[in-house]
């Protein structure tokens, strides 16, 4: 059954651990939007590559979406300081839908207030934001908590999509 990934994100995201899982889940024959301040925006990659934003953040709900991707970079500590970019997250997690995040990615995760007791991983600096939300932060390829995937580099990539695609099935 194909489902809807929604990906929000903005500038200088880590432009592999955006373009790497959305190929894999169009691959499997899901259906991927990309969300940010708006509509049509380019986002500038950390590395300096352009994606174009599908929506905007003012007009997507998540009942519209069956998963949620959180791209690593410093987009998502630049995502934290609008709201309704938590908010839309937040009910993701709320209806434990699949979330997944990798690198920076979790660090975004931690304005939902719904970290407390999750087993998660993430990029090294990071990791202190996510333990005093509460998280119990491991350091491996992949962590699987439920409906949360979550990685720690690039170079977990393959685990990371492996895992996300599992809960997508």
């Amino acid at each position: 059954m194909t489902k809807k990934v929604a990906v929000i994100v903005t500038d200088l995201v880590e432009e592999i651990e955006l373009t790497d899982p959305v190929k894999a889940y169009e691959d499997a024959g899901h259906t991927v939007e990309i969300i940010s301040d708006e509509a049509g925006k380019m986002i500038k990659g950390k590395n300096g590559e352009e994606i174009k934003a599908d929506k905007g953040i003012d007009e997507v709900n998540a009942n519209d979406y069956d998963a949620l991707l959180v791209p690593g970079g410093f987009s998502p500590d630049l995502l934290r300081i609008n709201p309704k970019n938590g908010a839309f997250a937040k009910a993701f997690m709320e209806e434990e839908k699949p979330v997944f995040a990798i690198c920076h990615g979790p660090q975004f995760l931690v304005e939902t207030d719904l970290l407390e007791g999750k087993e998660l991983t993430s990029f090294v600096s990071v990791r202190k934001d996510l333990e005093n939300a509460g998280a119990i932060v491991k350091d491996e390829e992949v962590v699987v908590d439920s409906n949360l995937v979550t990685s720690r580099t690039p170079d977990d990539l393959p685990a990371f999509n492996r895992e996300a695609l599992k809960l997508l099935k």
